[in-house]
């Protein structure tokens, strides 16, 4: 099972004792799920969905909350990978009615034909019609608790969440601009930053940071999946701080090691051109140990001379070296040009 439909599992089990919280988690999944099929005269409401937990949700809320029976039926999709399609209908016109008064989504403008698409005819051949639920209006949303269920139902309709041992991104999308950016403003008031972005004909509200994704799981109340999906942040910030401390300390024995080689061969082209017999005393003997001990740090360096200096003595000392190496260099190549005039 996927990371997304672990979430929805644990948020199909999640239920209020309080009827405002109740509708507030219809009210969005009818929004994002739900249709009216029909005209204002006959019609009756759909919701039509592949996901079983979405299914279960949607039938205990009906039956808790409104007290009635739902006709429901299942299909194979085979053009969809033989999927499963549960369809949840409620036929009588007056029941409907008073769902959708109930959950405060907009009857009348539920008819706007802008958003609708039709159906197959009926047995007497009138087109049945299939009409969007628009959105829910902020009356259904004004209690904290309420906004927790809105979203909590936008999620289980639409919503999806990548395996966070990837990437961490959460979605919920929606088919109107109108349903993004109120679902947005919800999300925003629990402090999460929630942006929308539009996807071909859809609006997607999405959160890509680690940190306000477990948030938004705390505010949907699915307290399982938060600590899963902590502990996988745990591993990963582990690993990136162990990875970053090998190639910190990877970094800084190559500077080492490439400092060291370097020195080495200042002080050896010193020995092999002028010997150490005209080096200060202090130069000479920092210069024998850099030889003698190549895979030494500076601070080692300073302990093994009589008397002990520090890091900054040392490194000053192998500076001046290199110096003497480049003049020693110049001087050379000053004779050599000189030579090539003279025999010109």
């Amino acid at each position: 099972m996927s990371f997304s439909k672990d979430v929805k599992e644990e948020l199909s089990l999640q239920t209020s004792n309080a009827r405002h919280c109740g509708l507030a988690e219809l009210a969005a999944i009818l929004s994002y799920s739900g249709h009216i099929i029909g005209s204002k005269s006959n019609y009756f409401l759909k919701l039509q969905t592949e996901n079983l937990v979405v299914a279960r949700k949607y039938f205990t809320l009906i039956r808790k909350t409104f007290n009635i029976n739902i006709d429901m039926s299942i299909k194979t999709n085979f053009q969809l990978n033989k999927n499963r399609i549960y369809t949840l209908i409620i036929k009588d016109p007056e029941t409907v009615f008073k769902i959708m008064q109930a959950t405060k989504l907009p009857f009348e403008r539920t008819f706007d034909r802008t958003k609708s698409y039709y159906m197959k005819k009926t047995a007497d051949q009138e087109s049945m019609v299939s009409h969007a639920i628009k959105t829910a209006d902020s009356l259904i949303v004004q209690n904290a608790c309420c906004k927790r269920a809105f979203i909590r139902g936008a999620f289980l309709s639409s919503g999806s969440m990548s395996n966070p041992k990837k990437s961490y991104h959460l979605e919920i999308v929606a088919d109107e601009m109108e349903k993004a950016e109120q679902l947005k403003n919800i999300i925003q008031s629990f402090s999460i930053d929630a942006k929308v972005v539009m996807r071909k004909k859809s609006y997607v509200v999405y959160i890509k940071e680690g940190s306000q994704i477990v948030d938004l799981l705390n505010v949907m109340e699915a307290h399982v999946a938060l600590m899963n999906l902590e502990n996988v942040r745990i591993l990963k910030e582990m690993r990136n701080s162990i990875n970053r401390q090998v190639n910190c300390e990877a970094a800084n024995i190559s500077k080492t090691v490439n400092a060291s080689t370097k020195q080495i061969e200042d002080i050896i082209y010193i020995r092999d051109s002028v010997g150490f017999g005209d080096l200060a005393e202090g130069l000479e003997e920092v210069a024998k140990l850099r030889i003698q001990h190549p895979e030494a740090s500076l601070k080692e360096l300073g302990a093994m001379l009589l008397p002990a200096i520090g890091k900054s003595g040392v490194n000053h000392r192998l500076r001046k070296l290199s110096m003497i190496a480049d003049h020693i260099r110049e001087h050379k190549e000053e004779n050599s040009h000189d030579n090539e005039g003279n025999s010109n």
